[in-house]
């Protein structure tokens, strides 16, 4: 990891085209669906380097006039960040509902406050259902969450936040204008 590039660590090679494009619906795609460049992100919603990321990653898509779309991996660092997993599970909860952007966005926001019953305060301010967030409701979504992590543990990810841009590892500074210049032309 370059002096640049900060990131929460767990304890290289092309990005599989599973990886890329989510199974199912495009529920964890920021951006045009059919935009020409991907970026993916694998993330931890209690990883402080995340949160520093999600601004300048937002600016990127809503600023490439439809030719960028952000591609969210689960990757909770459980080792390090006791909430990051419940997290997770709460945001693909708001994903069902359609919401998972706002819902990342909110817990980003108050990464000191992840436990159940702010998961379900949050849920309630963003529009979503709060018993669907959090126990055995949200419980049902833990193949996802687990998906995503078994398939960065085989990109060889081992921290958050991990970029891949079309595929390929991204390894500089998490500024949005490194960001810009590591975009194909």
């Amino acid at each position: 990891m370059s002096a640049d590039q900060e990131r929460c660590e767990a304890g290289p090679g092309g990005l599989p085209e599973a990886a890329v494009h989510p199974e199912g619906p495009a529920r964890l795609i920021l951006g045009a669906a059919d935009a020409p460049v991907t970026v993916t992100e694998f993330g931890d919603l209690e990883c402080p380097y995340c949160r520093q990321v999600e601004e300048p990653l937002r600016r990127l898509v809503a600023e490439s006039d439809g030719g960028v779309r952000l591609v969210w991996r689960h990757f909770p660092l459980f080792q390090v960040h006791p909430h990051a997993l419940i997290a997770a599970l709460a945001v693909e909860a708001a994903a069902e509902q359609g919401l998972f952007w706002p819902m990342q966005r909110a817990l980003f926001a108050q990464q000191n406050r992840l436990t159940e019953p702010d998961l379900r305060a949050v849920a309630r301010t963003v529009g979503v259902d709060p018993e669907s967030v959090t126990g055995a409701a949200a419980q049902r979504f833990a193949d996802r969450v687990e998906a995503d992590y078994v398939a960065g543990l085989d990109l060889g990810v081992a921290g958050t936040p991990t970029l891949f841009i079309d595929g390929e590892p991204y390894s500089g500074a998490l500024t949005l204008p490194a960001l810009r210049r590591a975009l194909p032309a």
